[in-house]
């Protein structure tokens, strides 16, 4: 008999261990924001700051004189219709594109609520993207 007692209070630590809590409260899980004290509203977070306003950095490359700096009726005068004329926000990108090269001009407002001038220009073969250079593809493509 007293061999069923002491083998029945060696498994008892064992089931109370699979019994659960053992009156304990549940963990809660930990949020980023803490809750708001009750009768306080909650406050929305502020706004980031509106980013000022800043003139772009401007190409400077010997070969595109007559480009940087040009606007967009400039432009179409040297080199024909674009055949992508694409705008995001205030900056502007025209696409010219002949045989020797496709050249993309990228036009910004010199200050803001002004009319954009190229800034920057990037150039590329047609047939596997390879770039190529700036001057020699403005020159093949201008009229």
């Amino acid at each position: 008999m007293r061999r069923k007692i002491n083998l029945s209070l060696c498994l008892l630590p064992l089931l109370a261990a699979c019994g659960g809590s053992g009156g304990q409260a549940p963990v809660k899980s930990v949020s980023a924001q803490p809750a708001p004290a009750r009768g306080v509203p909650a406050t929305k977070p502020a706004p980031p700051p509106a980013p000022s306003w800043r003139a772009a950095r401007v190409m400077e490359a010997p070969g595109l004189e007559g480009v940087i700096g040009a606007d967009v009726s400039s432009l179409t005068r040297q080199f024909g219709q674009a055949r992508l004329d694409v705008w995001e926000g205030d900056a502007r990108k025209l696409q010219f594109s002949g045989q020797a090269c496709v050249l993309d001009i990228y036009l910004y407002p010199p200050a803001p609520k002004s009319e954009p001038k190229a800034a920057y220009v990037d150039a590329r073969r047609a047939s596997d993207g390879q770039d190529v250079d700036r001057a020699a593809c403005v020159a093949a493509l201008r009229k």
